[in-house]
């Protein structure tokens, strides 16, 4: 029985992805701060469900507490590590830079360090789309340069992505990162623009709408996005006995089992035609508060998915209005709208 040790379970993807594993019948160790960035109820909450499971057990400590994550670590034995906690959200990361330090960079060296240690056979770590920052060539794909990080929450990804590459070289560990594009979908966060628009149409206020809606995301749907993960956990990275054993478009490194792959739905949406959908969805119309571009926004992503689909034979493919739906549906009976 594989047994995965996942950080991040009580949020919004690694609650979903540790569902997913325990209806697979793995066997699951959760590992999650807690942290107050967004209400902590809802945090306590997808745990409290992933405990009904008998093949979940859970620690609550922050990444930064190596002592306690290596003790976790070590008492659970991993085969797979699937390290997904992080200090998320760009504009956050403008006010408080130094939890995106501490919980992305720190935390992320003490998971693989743990990693390395227990020789596991696939550590797999989230990055973000905000590592391709200023790159105007869309769609956006692995093997392209990604060295104008616009954010610090952007730049400590891009950080973890080269201490990884450096600790699948060094110590022989099999590593895949994926670039995750815009994910929603039902358990979502509150800081997310789905959720916060949501909230605000059921309460009558207005919702703030940057750059005049000019503005495109690859949304992808939360479960389309944990079923990549869980198909790249069976895709492990060898290193290449040489440079030229590597297929076109495959972002595998020509000195270590290590690569980046986008998880994105591969389509690009205008966020005024998303208000409308939402809109459509909920049967009320937004009050639209139409503002400037914000500080560290990036107009446009767009996820190549390719790659995706050669490793695992897979693709995003939610549509957004049927994404929209779900959330709107679980916001509905979560908060009695």
């Amino acid at each position: 029985m594989t047994r995965v040790f996942i950080t991040g379970t009580a949020g919004f993807i690694g609650f979903h992805l540790a569902k997913l594993l325990l209806d697979e019948g793995m066997t699951v160790h959760g590992f999650d701060g807690m942290t107050d960035y967004y209400d902590v109820s809802l945090k306590q909450r997808r745990h409290a469900m992933l405990r009904q499971s008998e093949g979940f057990t859970a620690t609550e400590a922050m990444l930064e507490e190596n002592d306690t994550l290596a003790a976790a670590i070590d008492a659970f034995a991993p085969d797979i590590i699937v390290h997904l906690a992080a200090q998320a959200g760009v504009r956050y990361s403008l006010d408080n830079p130094r939890a995106y330090i501490d919980a992305n960079v720190v935390g992320t060296f003490n998971v693989m360090e743990a990693a390395r240690r227990h020789e596991v056979r696939h550590l797999l770590m989230a990055s973000t789309s905000s590592a391709y920052g200023a790159e105007t060539e869309m769609p956006y794909r692995e093997t392209q340069k990604a060295d104008t990080q616009m954010t610090i929450y952007a730049a400590t990804k891009k950080a973890t992505e080269s201490m990884g590459h450096a600790y699948a070289h060094l110590w022989n560990l099999p590593t895949t990162m994926f670039r995750f594009f815009t994910v929603y979908g039902p358990w979502g966060r509150p800081d997310m623009a789905l959720f916060k628009f949501t909230d605000a149409i059921f309460d009558g206020r207005p919702i703030d709408i940057y750059n005049h809606g000019e503005m495109y995301r690859d949304f992808t749907y939360v479960d389309d996005l944990v079923r990549g993960i869980r198909l790249l956990m069976d895709a492990v990275p060898e290193r290449p006995a040489a440079p030229e054993d590597i297929a076109d478009g495959d972002s595998l490194s020509p000195v270590a089992p290590y690569r980046i792959v986008n998880i994105g739905n591969s389509q690009t949406v205008r966020l005024l035609d998303f208000v409308d959908a939402l809109e459509e969805v909920i049967g009320i119309p937004a009050k639209r508060n139409l503002m400037e571009m914000q500080k560290g926004d990036v107009p446009a992503t767009w996820a190549d998915a390719e790659l995706l689909q050669n490793l695992t034979g897979y693709r995003p493919q939610t549509d957004i209005r049927d994404g929209i739906a779900q959330f709107v549906a679980w916001f509905r009976d979560y908060y009695g709208k």
